[in-house]
């Protein structure tokens, strides 16, 4: 057969710093009047708080500069729509001190200078007076409340494991509508995989577990109803996540999805008539909206991608969504319940790229090695010359409790543009394929996660457009883990390899970990000290001395949750091993970044460097 070269006619046709740099928008966030939107957009070549009128379209830059260049965590409307407090780090190190903007003026103020803590908004109270806060400020992650004109913390929780919710987009942590209880989900069990449902008093007081379906499931909550007699819940006690109302006074629930389906709960009309909800099904997220009363789901017009916002406004008539695909960019809509009619009323930009040029993922699934079937997405160039082999690429999602969607990626974009197979499996313990699925990777970081994405290995070499000898593997976070894993585990597989933001010895990086962060590892690798031959075992330091492959590490130093210490100590190991930096390995570190990045400048240097990496090694 006749080899190509990744860059070979007819690649690329998208250029790179187009559309890495076209504009894209995060962390949408109706207003409390519901006639606005918010959001982070980088439409001014920098991520800026922007806000759209409902009504009128009509879209106004609120920040100037005052807002971090990457955003990991959303921020908060206050109850009268006059202010927005959002969470501000330094270069990525999510030690976040609050902010407050006027929405009017444009004018921010700092509210904390906790530099050692992370601090996630989570809800304005109804009075407006205080702020639910969930932060580290005392250790572990707890629920503390924040006086907006004292500028004081009351703590209201003090538990030894940590109370969820912080950075997510739908808190675990919600103002009853009165103001008088606060809900929120943590453990008190001995089993880490477990969450319950909590209810205590405005002051803290009066702590009670509303809600443990059983011993080692999850529940969480994202609304209170109305009229403040029951909560919107997820829980995932049937073996998939799935929608319920849990009466407050009783503790019992109504469930509202079947059993066998994938849904995550979300916010209430404001009636308290129709609870929306989430579906993932085989990589699509799709709206779904529930009559509360009648306990049905009202037929929606599918939406083929993505949808991970949606929130009722015009009166309850509509549903604002954010929507991507595959081959489309992300976009917010305005969907019509009564008719069904879709209108984007925030439009993706492609500026001079055709967006016919971009490639659709195809879902696909293959076997591991022991007969585990393995979802995935594919991506491969189009017109593929009769005979011709292109180089392919294995890339690791992070979590590793999160999956690949059928989601618009610009990189796996650009990769397919230039020539490269692209695989993204959901690996056994990834979400959206329910509770079993997710949790066999418990006490087996890098065993059989490790076989699945070897797997995947041996099934691009079956396709006949797929150079065997070409093979590379990429991830960051849990997906650098699994590179570093499968450069020293599995040497012959590949040729060359990228571990971003990764992780190379389990237990330093525990000894150097946040308490939240400490309770996620034992989570899934249990006591460093009663496992510590696991812990070893599974830590690739201790097998550098393995890899063949040519590898990239790719770190920011100012990262919290993967230390840049875990880069530095595998390159060191190199080195030890008389292994040549250059020639062996490329090291790179980013000085102003931490664990990953949405800033347009700095998303497009880091595609430039892996992408010249595979380009010259696959």
């Amino acid at each position: 057969m006749r080899a190509t070269k990744a860059l070979s006619t007819p690649y690329p046709r998208i250029p790179l710093e187009e559309l890495v740099s076209l504009p894209t928008f995060y962390f949408p966030q109706i207003s409390w009047g519901r006639d606005k939107v918010a959001f982070y957009w980088d439409k001014s070549g920098r991520i800026e708080i922007w806000v759209m009128d409902l009504a009128s379209g009509g879209l106004r830059q609120v920040s100037h500069g005052q807002v971090p260049r990457s955003v990991r965590a959303g921020f908060v409307w206050s109850r009268d729509d006059r202010f927005i407090v959002f969470p501000k780090d330094r270069d990525g190190d999510e030690q976040h001190n609050l902010f407050r903007i006027d929405v009017e003026a444009g004018q921010a103020e700092q509210l904390t200078d906790n530099p050692q803590a992370q601090e996630y908004p989570v809800e304005f109270s109804p009075d407006d007076q205080w702020l639910l806060v969930l932060s580290n400020l005392k250790g572990q992650q707890n629920l503390f409340k924040f006086h907006l004109e004292r500028r004081e913390y009351v703590q209201l929780t003090d538990y030894p494991f940590p109370v969820l919710g912080g950075g997510t987009l739908l808190a675990a942590c919600r103002w009853s509508p009165g103001g008088q209880r606060i809900a929120y989900a943590t453990n008190e069990t001995a089993n880490l995989q477990n969450s319950d449902l909590y209810i205590c008093d405005a002051d803290g007081g009066n702590k009670r577990r509303l809600l443990q379906v059983k011993e080692g499931s999850r529940e969480s909550v994202t609304a209170w109803s109305p009229d403040g007699r029951s909560l919107a819940i997820t829980s995932n006690a049937s073996g998939w996540d799935r929608v319920g109302l849990c009466d407050v006074d009783s503790g019992e629930v109504r469930w509202l999805s079947q059993e066998g389906r994938d849904e995550s709960a979300g916010e209430f009309s404001n009636d308290g008539r129709l609870l929306f909800a989430l579906r993932n099904e085989h990589a699509v997220v799709q709206p779904v909206v529930y009559d509360v009363d009648k306990g049905e789901e009202i037929a929606l017009q599918t939406l083929p991608g993505v949808t991970q916002y949606a929130a009722f406004f015009d009166h309850d008539r509509r549903l604002l969504i954010d929507h991507t695909s595959t081959t489309r960019r992300l976009e917010l809509l305005s969907y019509d319940l009564t008719t069904g009619q879709c209108e984007v009323i925030l439009p993706a930009e492609y500026g001079s790229i055709d967006p016919a040029q971009f490639i659709d993922g195809q879902y696909i699934s293959y076997r591991s090695c022991d007969g585990l079937e393995i979802p995935a997405i594919l991506y491969k160039p189009r017109d593929i010359p009769p005979d011709t082999r292109l180089p392919a690429i294995v890339e690791v999602h992070g979590g590793p409790a999160s999956q690949f969607f059928r989601a618009f990626d610009p990189y796996i974009q650009l990769f397919v543009d230039r020539g490269f197979v692209l695989l993204q499996p959901n690996i056994r313990g990834s979400t959206g394929y329910g509770a079993e699925f997710r949790d066999m990777n418990l006490m087996d970081w890098g065993g059989g996660d490790l076989e699945d994405v070897a797997a995947g290995v041996g099934y691009l070499r079956q396709l006949p457009y797929v150079d065997p000898e070409r093979i590379g593997v990429f991830g960051g976070s849990y997906g650098g883990y699994m590179t570093f894993m499968q450069l020293v585990k599995k040497p012959d597989l590949w040729k060359a390899g990228v571990a971003w933001i990764g992780i190379t010895d389990l237990y330093r990086m525990y000894e150097k970990s946040m308490e939240h962060f400490k309770y996620f590892l034992r989570m899934y690798l249990g006591d460093p000290q009663e496992n510590a031959e696991l812990w070893r075992e599974r830590s690739a330091i201790n097998y550098a001395e393995n890899m063949r492959a040519k590898l990239l590490i790719l770190h920011g130093v100012n990262d919290p949750r993967c230390p840049v210490e875990q880069a530095r100590i595998f390159r060191d190991r190199l080195l030890g091993l008389g292994r040549v930096e250059g020639e062996d390995f490329e090291y790179v570190e980013l000085g102003e970044e931490g664990h990953g990045s949405k800033d347009i400048e700095q998303r497009r240097r880091i595609f430039k460097i892996i992408g010249d990496f595979m380009e010259r090694w696959l």
